[in-house]
């Protein structure tokens, strides 16, 4: 951080003092710049790690409820197209309210995704950045530990996307047969009309 509108002795001992001040830890005698400067390197990793392990939970947690989410729509979805033409107009149109309210959803559990996904990737940047403070300071134990760390968090997100993007799949394939279906049921509709002796269809 740049400090401005700070002149003289005056002015970089108040920033001295703000810094210490700001130092989550007791003062110590005799103990060393260097100690010191461990200490808060480690501090740093500690905080990195928790908000980290936050948004990993997070993330984790959105990506589940959106294949939830995309899988509740893929069943709806499949009900309606092999009820077509046994429904009436107002079981259909009950029908369709549920699958629009089902696509916000899903819709809204993608966004949340993609909101977490972005605090997520600025806490392994934080935790990286952190890592690599900790290790110039000499704190190569707390280097370490917030990388390993970040190296779980990696895995257990790469674990968690792969439902998403399993769902995404089946949700795609939906869509590929609700288009066939429904383009079936449109041609057996005009068939069936087509049909219908020439008598019935004139007017008296």
């Amino acid at each position: 951080m740049l400090y401005t509108g700070v002149t003289g002795a005056a002015g970089a001992a108040g920033v001295a003092a703000g810094l210490l001040c700001a130092v989550p830890f007791r003062q110590v005698d005799n103990l060393s710049q260097d100690s010191l400067i461990k200490r808060a390197a480690s501090l740093v990793t500690d905080s990195s790690s928790t908000f980290l392990s936050q948004t990993t939970l997070a993330l984790i947690e959105a990506i589940t409820e959106y294949s939830k989410a995309v899988h509740t729509l893929i069943a709806l979805q499949k009900r309606y197209l092999d009820s077509l033409g046994k429904l009436t107009a107002a079981e259909e149109d009950t029908i369709w309210q549920v699958i629009i309210r089902q696509r916000a959803e899903v819709n809204d559990k993608r966004d949340e995704c993609k909101r977490f996904q972005e605090s997520w990737f600025s806490a392994v940047k934080l935790c990286e950045m952190a890592s690599e403070a900790a290790l110039t300071s000499g704190a190569e134990h707390a280097s370490i530990t917030v990388r390993t760390n970040v190296q779980v968090a990696q895995t257990q997100v790469e674990e968690a996307q792969k439902l998403s993007v399993d769902a995404d799949k089946k949700l795609t394939e939906a869509k590929v047969m609700e288009v066939q279906r429904m383009a079936q049921h449109a041609a057996s509709l005009e068939s069936d009309e087509e049909d219908i002796p020439e008598a019935y269809l004139r007017e008296d």
